[in-house]
């Protein structure tokens, strides 16, 4: 049987996932402090409650049920793999649901991003391609450059092998990645490769991140 490319996107896995009560654990863990990280990044980063924010690879919405109650009302839309696993979030970790309509959560494992708005001001991509091949970490980029042009911020995070280090690699936080199974690294170099090509002008930044990841601005 040929291994799915993420654990993600294996046969009954939101399924089970959401049968067992389990939607926090399945978005890796460390859920209040995760998800408040999250938004004092995005603060940091200048954003402010009128601005429009994208959350891709959204999850339970570790950080919707944080930056919704901060941003103005509508001011929040979410990609997910799975859309029930987001309304799930929407249901039970939201302190009023009713602030985030459900159109607003759009299922798309593809990047295709359909029915999303035109303008996004903030961009974050957390934890999203450390579950994905190098080739469909390229192609999200790529979409993501297309489809909302600067101005705007991007934040997405990878983990990184330096050096070019091969083969499974002990990330600081004791996390082991993989150049060909998940938890999926890349180089240094080749993450830039693919953002030239996606028309991205990458910043590195110093922000020490949960289970060793990288935190970039594009």
């Amino acid at each position: 049987m040929t291994r799915p490319p993420s654990p993600y996107l294996a046969p009954g896995f939101y399924d089970r996932a959401l049968a067992e009560g389990r939607h926090r654990d399945i978005v890796g863990g460390r859920w209040e402090e995760t998800g408040r990280l999250q938004l004092a990044l995005l603060q940091a980063h200048g954003m402010q409650p009128h601005h429009r924010l994208l959350d891709i690879g959204a999850g339970a919405l570790r950080l919707g049920c944080k930056a919704v109650p901060y941003l103005n009302h509508g001011h929040y839309h979410a990609t997910d793999a799975s859309r029930a696993l987001m309304l799930r979030g929407r249901a039970v970790e939201l302190p009023d649901p009713a602030r985030l309509p459900e159109a607003q959560l759009v299922e798309d494992a593809e990047f295709a991003f359909p029915g999303l708005p035109a303008h996004a001001d903030y961009l974050i991509a957390w934890g999203v391609f450390t579950h994905l091949p190098p080739d469909q970490t390229a192609q999200a980029l790529a979409r993501i450059a297309a489809r909302w042009p600067e101005p705007r911020v991007l934040l997405f995070t990878v983990f990184l092998a330096p050096g070019g280090q091969a083969g499974p690699l002990r990330q600081p936080d004791g996390v082991v990645t993989h150049p060909d199974r998940p938890p999926w690294h890349l180089t240094e170099s080749t993450l830039r490769d693919m953002a030239t090509t996606a028309g991205l002008s990458l910043t590195r930044l110093p922000d020490r991140l949960p289970r060793g990841q990288v935190l970039w601005r594009g």
